[in-house]
């Protein structure tokens, strides 16, 4: 990862629509102080569904202005790393990806949304507090 700059952190998921835009949320809210967070996906969603929305304004994190976005979008964004939701092979070379193996909760009911919510706020914060110790 850079020094000098916060590294710029992509979330991947299938749509962008739930478990990608609930890390970006997070890391937004949590670890702005060490990185640039953005999230897509493979295959965007038309909107963030209501169950996302509703699952993180349970804590307090507003996704009014998120919309899907595809990984194409952010080829020329001079990634550092890339976190890995979707379960699948992902088109990005010369950047670090990492795996992070969480059920999709898309058409699912609130408890889906709250389990891969709280899952994914763990899994960010695993990564803010790595980020804060290289920063030192």
């Amino acid at each position: 990862m850079m020094r000098g700059r916060k590294p710029k952190v992509l979330f991947v998921c299938i749509g962008n629509a739930c478990r990608s835009q609930m890390a970006e949320g997070f890391a937004k809210a949590y670890g702005g102080d060490v990185m640039e967070a953005m999230s897509a996906g493979l295959s965007p969603y038309s909107h963030v569904p209501e169950g996302t929305r509703e699952s993180m304004e349970e804590k307090g994190i507003s996704l009014e202005t998120h919309f899907p976005k595809h990984v194409t979008e952010m080829a020329d964004a001079g990634l550092d790393l890339v976190l890995n939701l979707s379960g699948t092979k992902l088109p990005f070379e010369g950047v670090e990806v990492r795996q992070w193996p969480v059920g999709d909760p898309f058409g699912g009911d609130a408890g889906e949304y709250r389990a891969a919510r709280d899952r994914i706020e763990k899994l960010v914060m695993e990564l803010v507090l790595e980020l804060r110790g290289r920063a030192r």
